[in-house]
């Protein structure tokens, strides 16, 4: 095959190297939530404003990555993994991203602001969601491994742990989210009604960056038990 055939200048030697780096932009998107709220929670609107673009911008490169791997994707790659599960694969890192950017883009066009007593759990929370997130990155950037390996020996074993892992944070997640529901729930009387409504949505938006990384290491388990 000739070495400027398209297919081989995208995949190079790994056929889910493309999958890998839109995973890692997918990553690099989910982690400006932490400065995203840093400035939420200090008021501070132009750095909102300026950590939304960033945003934006890195779900837009990770469109154009996902645009990529779908327009060169052999029909078969002749390996121990289907197209149809690289897709899917795709598709629930693209979910990530996306979620990303609706929360940036709620807080910036409701000049959202946070009640200073749940900005420390709030924290938390969003700081574990990111770790889901690269969690479910290194799991995927052990695909190409278990390629080579076809799904066997030793590598399987590693990234069922990392799966595993990825699941523990997952709960975590979930019981922080619930704690951070009760506070809200506990002062929002005190707060406009509209405003209640949002903040709840951002939380729950926010706790969707945890389930759908997990979502992506639930995929790969099923891969593995093939």
């Amino acid at each position: 095959m000739s070495p400027f055939n398209p297919i081989v200048n995208l995949f190079g030697t790994s056929p889910v190297r493309p999958l890998q780096k839109h995973m890692a932009k997918v990553a690099e998107c989910v982690a400006q939530l932490d400065p995203l709220f840093d400035a939420v929670l200090a008021n501070d609107l132009a750095a909102v404003n300026e950590v939304q673009e960033r945003i934006v911008a890195l779900e837009h490169d990770a469109d154009d990555l996902k645009h990529d791997l779908r327009l060169h994707l052999p029909r078969s790659l002749f390996l121990p993994v289907e197209r149809r599960d690289l897709l899917e694969v795709l598709t629930m890192q693209d979910n990530i991203a996306n979620r990303a950017k609706d929360i940036a883009g709620l807080i910036r066009g409701r000049r959202m602001s946070f009640p200073a007593e749940i900005g420390p759990l709030f924290k938390e929370f969003v700081q574990r969601c990111i770790e889901a997130c690269l969690q479910a990155q290194k799991t995927v950037n052990e695909l190409d491994e278990l390629v080579e390996t076809g799904f066997r020996g030793a590598e399987v074993e590693l990234v069922q742990n990392l799966i595993n892992e990825l699941d523990r944070i997952e709960t975590d997640t979930d019981k922080i989210q619930v704690e951070v529901r009760s506070m809200v729930f506990a002062i929002e009387r005190d707060l406009p009604p509209i405003d209640a409504m949002f903040l709840y949505r951002v939380i729950d938006w926010t706790g969707d960056i945890g389930d759908r990384a997990q979502r992506v290491g639930s995929r790969l388990q099923l891969m593995l038990a093939r």
